[in-house]
């Protein structure tokens, strides 16, 4: 049966390109709900279970991450705020934006309150550490967030170098009759995706201090060879 020539605007190449951008946002927007909920969940039984000095371990885990993301910008020639924006951005955007920011400063008043007001305080108040730690967390993700950005450059260029020595092997395999795989091309592939998206999300949701050097050169460095690993066995006759 032959589709009809007025196939519903959903189906036709304009919708995908006017679509694509916002499929995009919705589905960046509900990964970053998620991580960010993983970190509120990770950092609550740290909080809560693991750490004895509680809240105050996790406000000096942001500290010590701002003061190293600071570093590392001052180090690139750029300012404190390509660190703390971020971090100021996601905070706002969770908490200033709903009220919840306001809501704690308006109950820290101990002036009469209406009743609506005095059971939303009571509650508030039952959940205070729980909303703090959220707080924090919020803003340490935003920090680490930018930090991971400032080792980019790293991974960009390990990742070309990754591709130009695996393009030279495939050219030296192409001359000397040597086989192709398709199936290692894709595992490689594949396998780079998984291992920048699980080691970027653990890096952001871990709630201690974060090695920074180490763990920014050791993805690059796996991501350079997979990218070589992806390229050397790139179908020959592409």
């Amino acid at each position: 049966m032959v589709a009809s020539k007025n196939a519903s605007f959903h189906d036709g190449p304009l919708a995908g390109v006017l679509l694509s951008p916002l499929k995009l946002a919705f589905a960046l927007g509900m990964g970053l709900a998620g991580i960010l909920l993983v970190a509120w969940c990770i950092d609550w039984v740290f909080v809560s279970r693991v750490w004895p000095d509680g809240l105050d371990r996790l406000r000096s885990v942001l500290a010590d991450e701002l003061e190293h993301g600071i570093m590392l910008a001052a180090l690139q020639g750029r300012g404190a705020g390509e660190v703390t924006g971020p971090a100021n951005f996601l905070y706002g955007l969770v908490f200033e934006a709903t009220g919840i920011h306001d809501m704690g400063m308006r109950f820290c008043d101990e002036s009469a309150l209406s009743i609506p007001d005095t059971v939303v305080r009571r509650s508030y108040l039952a959940n205070r550490e729980a909303i703090e730690t959220a707080m924090v967390g919020t803003q340490l993700l935003g920090v680490r967030f930018a930090t991971l950005m400032r080792f980019l450059p790293l991974l960009l260029l390990l990742y070309v170098v990754g591709i130009v020595d695996g393009l030279t092997e495939r050219g030296i395999r192409r001359s000397c009759g040597g086989r192709e795989s398709a199936s290692l091309y894709h595992r490689a592939k594949y396998l780079q995706m998984v291992v920048l998206g699980l080691g970027a999300v653990a890096v952001l949701v871990w709630p201690g201090p974060t090695p920074w050097f180490r763990i920014a050169a050791g993805l690059a460095v796996i991501s350079a060879m997979l990218a070589r690993g992806q390229w050397a066995y790139y179908k020959k006759h592409l």
